[in-house]
């Protein structure tokens, strides 16, 4: 199981949780309403993924995509795209590993077989950080503007706990307790107590800007 915390969500229309077969959510920060892209949601039941690989890219000094969830048992290449290296490395428990100084594409891949949260950092660049989530449960992450739905694909009324997860919460090895609202129109919103996303040092981008370009 990959948390052991329940994310508790009080959904407030009755119709919707005894009948729904798709979910519709938006999901934003507290306080400020932006939208929150990256957020998985997890559904109470098994993810049967065929699954053996995927990637990691290095690109524009970030991990693309931000945030990864692959299946146990899945070996994942990190493919450095840059003009300049990378060390790419973990310290998670879930998996601990370094890539150590490299251009191009490793020789081989890294393994992932515990579920879990995998947190991705450079030790060149800094700034760069990025999440592989392992799990075993069926999940949606949401879009650009924090939209998912979620499928539901029995008779059962969707549960009263889910699980879900975003990179700012401020503990995020762990689900966060949210109450769900229903609006009145448009989608359920599901409001998260996230940090405040890092500001971007403008001076420091034209200064690698120059180097790149040298």
């Amino acid at each position: 199981m990959m948390f052991r915390l329940a994310l508790i969500m009080c959904i407030t229309v009755a119709p919707l949780v005894t009948s729904a077969r798709d979910l519709p959510l938006q999901v934003v920060a507290a306080g400020t309403g932006e939208p929150l892209p990256d957020t998985v949601v997890f559904l109470p039941r098994p993810w049967q993924a065929e699954v053996s690989t995927a990637t990691v890219e290095q690109e524009n000094r970030q991990f693309v995509p931000h945030v990864l969830v692959i299946p146990p048992d899945t070996s994942v290449n990190f493919p450095n795209r840059d003009n300049t290296q990378h060390h790419v490395y973990s310290f998670s428990p879930v998996k601990t590993f370094e890539i150590e100084l490299y251009a191009g594409t490793p020789e081989a891949p890294v393994h992932f077989d515990a579920t879990g949260v995998v947190e991705l950092g450079c030790n060149i660049h800094d700034h760069m950080q990025g999440f592989i989530l392992v799990t075993d449960r069926m999940h949606a992450v949401t879009d650009a503007q924090g939209r998912v739905t979620l499928s539901w694909h029995d008779d059962r009324p969707v549960p009263g706990q889910l699980r879900a997860w975003h990179p700012r919460l401020s503990q995020n090895s762990e689900p966060a307790l949210v109450t769900v609202t229903a609006p009145a129109d448009g989608p359920l919103t599901l409001t998260l107590e996230v940090e405040p996303a890092a500001q971007t040092d403008s001076s420091l981008q034209r200064l690698q800007q120059r180097f790149r370009e040298l």
